[in-house]
């Protein structure tokens, strides 16, 4: 049975936060290094997408604390793996690997609990953040006009992004954290391009960050 078949019979819970599930094994630099990385140019703590490379071990652990919990359908841990975000730590040549490892992980435990309950059957969400660039607002309070990035760019990183996860395994993309809808817009336009280009039909999730009582988000 698809996601879209189940949807319609019942409701799907989603599993929780990666990152304060990452906080609680209190990991060190050496950790987000690992032998792969131990000579990389700056800090590279914090990089919790990384782990999918350098602690894999710790984010299926994760994922399968989420599916004991009763999740239908796990996230990607991969909220910060696209060229813009990468490159606060000079990695923007990982991503494809990021996203696609972060994808595999995750469907491997989700394929370990279907096939022990198939009348359960688990998803995989591809993770695709909001990037640290706004599309809609000035970072520059002097210069309201001033932009940091492109339509055109940010739906380029996306799009790296987007063929890393599917290729992964994804079953969902997930254009998730949203403060900015005209980011939103451009994930999902990168996404609707790259499925005329392969032919494929993927469902997708879009969530948003409310920011105040009215209900706007900061865009």
């Amino acid at each position: 049975m698809n996601i879209q078949e189940l949807l319609e019979e019942r409701i799907l819970v989603l599993d929780g936060a990666m990152g304060t599930m990452i906080q609680r094994y209190k990991l060190g630099e050496e950790d987000f290094r690992g032998e792969r990385f131990k000579d990389h140019a700056g800090d590279l703590k914090g990089n919790n997408d990384l782990l999918n490379l350098t602690r894999p071990d710790i984010i299926l652990a994760i994922h399968r604390e989420y599916l004991d919990a009763g999740a239908d359908i796990l996230e990607t841990n991969t909220f910060s793996s696209n060229a813009i975000s990468m490159a606060d730590y000079h990695m923007e040549n990982l991503v494809y690997e990021l996203n696609y490892e972060g994808a595999r992980l995750a469907k491997q435990a989700a394929r370990e609990y279907t096939q022990a309950n198939p009348g359960k059957p688990r998803f995989v969400a591809g993770s695709v953040g909001p990037t640290n660039r706004t599309l809609s607002l000035s970072p520059d309070v002097n210069d309201p006009g001033f932009r940091a990035i492109s339509f055109d760019e940010l739906v380029a990183a996306y799009t790296e992004q987007i063929r890393g996860l599917i290729d992964g395994g994804s079953d969902i993309i997930l254009i998730e954290t949203i403060f900015d809808t005209l980011n939103a817009k451009a994930g999902l336009f990168a996404l609707d391009q790259y499925c005329k280009e392969t032919g494929q039909k993927i469902p997708v999730m879009v969530s948003g960050t409310i920011t105040d009582a009215s209900g706007r988000s900061l865009s």
